[in-house]
């Protein structure tokens, strides 16, 4: 039995943002509260959302301060921002950062608590403000997922908060939203979307309806990827890239991400490197050391990918995998975790609480091939060699 958690009404495709409004009265909403950054405040996006809206005769208020990584003080004050007014949803406008602070301040707007009480193993099914999701980077897949990621400042952890209530009612899906990205966030979304799909596909949660989802979207953000990279203004690979972190966002919404996604978390509190970023470095060699947990599926993946025959013998096509996304890293300009700080004589003291806060966040047991402490620091050893 598989049991699946997707958004209620989904508008997808180019221009889908025009669609806003008929969206929000098809689900019986009026009164939205929109939740951005400052970018897209300054880009004009905001405006041009809520002047939509205001010329359907719905009033809207905003915060416009969400930040990178979102905090617990950042969605205390787009809360505090919320209740100063009369609202009956939220909208998140903009990459994973808007849209995760959304979460979690419709889920706080009607029960209260505050986001540590919420973190894994708590599950929060029962559903906050209804959440409307405008992803304007291809990747997060945030748009689809019943998951949000805020960081404890004073502890240095990033708490993964997981349950029905975080999963968007409305997901607006416009690629040219993502058309003016540049190429580093590019990359790096995409990778991260990359890494949903794959991670969903070898989880020990899959099922043949994820599966079906995750080897569609690794095969579009493969090969359109490096296309948009060098070609922003290219609207097919444009389109191909968001619509596969869509589907790589419904795939591990409900099949879970594993060890890349553990060990990520913990990079990007201490080191402050971008979630997608900390996934490319760490993709390829999690990837080599998982890949006898789950042969056939790694080389599924790389055949789907493209990166090597259908008639391929299983453990060519993992190396072959491997070898790959190493080269994609380079392609990439994918920097070394080394880059970020974290020299050899500071590994015994922080390496273990890392390590401590992979594990806690229940990722690493879905991956195919599961690791204790000791092989997560030294996987953390690797990487960063």
């Amino acid at each position: 039995m598989t049991a699946l958690y997707l958004p209620s009404l989904v508008r997808i495709g180019g221009g889908a943002l025009n669609e806003l409004p008929a969206a929000l009265k098809q689900a019986g909403l009026s009164a939205p509260f929109i939740i951005t950054d400052g970018f897209m405040a300054k880009s004009g996006l905001l405006e041009r959302v809520q002047t939509l809206l205001a010329k359907a005769d719905i009033q809207s208020g905003a915060f416009s301060d969400a930040v990178p990584d979102p905090t617990v003080t950042s969605v205390e004050a787009a809360l505090a921002a919320l209740k100063c007014g009369v609202y009956d949803c939220v909208i998140g406008l903009g990459g994973g950062s808007p849209i995760d602070t959304a979460k979690m301040v419709a889920v706080l707007a009607r029960h209260g608590g505050a986001p540590s009480h919420l973190k894994v193993p708590h599950v929060q099914d029962e559903a906050g403000l209804p959440i409307i999701a405008i992803p304007t980077t291809a990747g997060t897949g945030s748009e689809a997922t019943r998951v949000t990621v805020i960081t404890d400042e004073k502890t240095d952890e990033k708490m993964l908060c997981t349950g029905y209530a975080y999963l968007p009612h409305i997901a607006i899906v416009d690629y040219e939203l993502t058309l003016t990205m540049p190429r580093r966030l590019t990359a790096d979304t995409g990778i991260d979307a990359l890494t949903h799909a794959l991670e969903a596909y070898v989880s020990k949660r899959a099922s043949p309806f994820t599966d079906a989802l995750a080897l569609a979207a690794m095969k579009r953000i493969w090969h359109a990827l490096p296309i948009a990279c060098k070609d922003p203004s290219n609207h097919e690979a444009r389109e191909q890239v968001m619509q596969g972190a869509f589907e790589a966002g419904m795939a591990f919404s409900n099949a879970s991400v594993a060890l890349v996604h553990g060990m990520s978390r913990p990079i990007g509190a201490h080191f402050h490197v971008a979630h997608g970023l900390s996934n490319a470095m760490l993709l390829p060699e999690i990837t080599a050391w998982s890949v006898t947990g789950a042969q056939s599926r790694y080389a599924t993946c790389a055949r789907v990918m493209g990166i090597l025959p259908s008639g391929t013998e299983d453990e060519a096509a993992c190396a072959a995998l491997v070898a790959a996304l190493r080269e994609r890293n380079r392609e990439l300009d994918v920097p070394s975790p080394s880059s970020y700080g974290l020299q050899e004589s500071c590994w015994n003291d922080l390496l273990p609480l890392m390590a401590e806060q992979a594990l806690a966040s229940g990722s690493p047991a879905n991956n195919p091939r599961v690791p204790g402490q000791t092989e997560i620091i030294d996987l953390y050893r690797k990487v960063w060699a």
